[in-house]
């Protein structure tokens, strides 16, 4: 049997920026981290990475495609994640795609060819781990998986990422911590509250010294 191998022309990027943002208590998308964005941050690290990219959100955004949640109310990260699979699902030549969080600005700009190299067969899932926590919303999807989760999440209660994976066959990456002129970075940093953001201007200015 062939040895199976994704190339990143056939993945395509989502930014996931419609959760409730209640601890941080307005849109994080629109958070300003230095002189730019959250949204503005991620979006320019993930187009690095794929070749095209959306934003999974309630309103436009940035210049590019907006992917609304397919399901009424907030239904949680992995309502953005089959919007996402949908998504890509309709754009030519693209068979996976990965999703990163809009407030996670540091994570690394290796994610997408590790998380495609981890994959062994077309139906894996991968996810992002480090220091020994996994964050399933840095992951790598087969768009073929979108009907499976839609019907998961009509009649899941709970709709906890991790349950959806036990479904599957997933792989999981760990990555690093980042050194910086400060000190070792988790780069699955997520800024949640504005005491977060406070630390976040931190580490931007660490890591641009």
């Amino acid at each position: 049997m062939a040895e199976f191998s994704l190339d990143k022309s056939h993945v395509a990027g989502v930014v996931l920026a419609g959760g409730r943002s209640q601890r941080m208590g307005r849109d994080k998308a629109g958070v300003m981290l230095g002189a730019e964005s959250l949204l503005h941050h991620v979006l320019s690290r993930l187009s690095q990475q794929a070749p095209l990219v959306a934003v999974n959100a309630d309103a436009a955004a940035e210049g590019v495609p907006v992917v609304p949640d397919r399901f009424r109310g907030k239904a949680g990260p992995m309502a953005g994640i089959h919007a996402a699979m949908v998504y890509a699902a309709g754009l030519p030549s693209i068979t996976h795609v990965v999703t990163v969080s809009v407030d996670c600005p540091f994570f690394p700009a290796d994610l997408v060819a590790r998380l495609a190299a981890a994959i062994e067969h077309p139906s894996q899932i991968a996810i992002a781990a480090s220091e020994g926590r996994s964050h399933p919303v840095f992951g790598l999807w087969p768009v073929t998986l979108a009907a499976d989760l839609e019907a998961w999440i009509a009649t899941d209660e709970k709709r906890r990422v991790r349950d959806f994976l036990l479904r599957h066959d997933v792989t999981e990456v760990a990555f690093p911590l980042h050194p910086t002129r400060a000190s070792l970075l988790d780069p699955f940093f997520n800024i949640n509250t504005p005491d977060d953001l406070v630390e976040a201007e931190r580490w931007l200015e660490a890591l641009r010294a």
